[in-house]
């Protein structure tokens, strides 16, 4: 993996703090989620982390976090993240990545949420996923306004300021 990846992590997590947004992750120390957490903490940021007890219990769950929820399984995982999320940013990652991505744009597409979406394309990370999303939409698989509201780019601070004007359309917590 290219180094370029943890940095635009750290990167995010920095920024995240700087702005007084709360990272709300699946809780684990490793990864780039991980990576992004350490940086939040480091810049005086509040990060909570939501934890299988599996996970947990395998001891990657992260020790220093602000809060630290530890649930039953992966569907509660995932309830709690999107209850207590404003905006979900997407950064490379590998199955689970996608996985947690795909169930929140379905999400939207089914108009379960209208919280902002966001891609941060590190190093071209996204961009297949991209054009497969755009070519779905195109062939009417989905709604082609689910795919003009989500951001991406690859510089965290225009991610971030993009999400903070979505945001702001929709006031809520602060919270991503």
């Amino acid at each position: 993996m290219s180094p370029v990846y943890a940095e635009s992590a750290r990167a995010c997590g920095r920024a995240l703090a700087e702005r007084g947004i709360e990272l709300v992750y699946g809780g684990g120390r490793v990864g780039l989620m991980g990576v992004a957490a350490d940086a939040a903490l480091a810049a005086g940021g509040r990060v909570i982390g939501i934890i299988p007890s599996a996970l947990a219990s395998s001891e990657i769950a992260h020790d220093g976090l602000t809060e630290l929820h530890v649930v039953p399984g992966m569907h509660e995982r995932k309830a709690m993240m999107a209850q207590l999320s404003d905006a979900f940013l997407t950064l490379p990652g590998g199955v689970g990545t996608f996985e947690e991505f795909f169930e929140v744009l379905s999400w939207a597409v089914l108009g379960l949420h209208t919280k902002p979406m966001a891609l941060l394309n590190v190093h071209d990370s996204f961009t297949a996923l991209i054009e497969l999303l755009e070519n779905t939409a195109e062939q009417g698989f989905m709604r082609r306004d689910v795919l003009d509201h989500l951001i991406i780019s690859s510089r965290v601070e225009q991610v971030l300021d993009a999400i903070a004007t979505a945001c702001i359309r929709a006031p809520a917590r602060s919270r991503a």
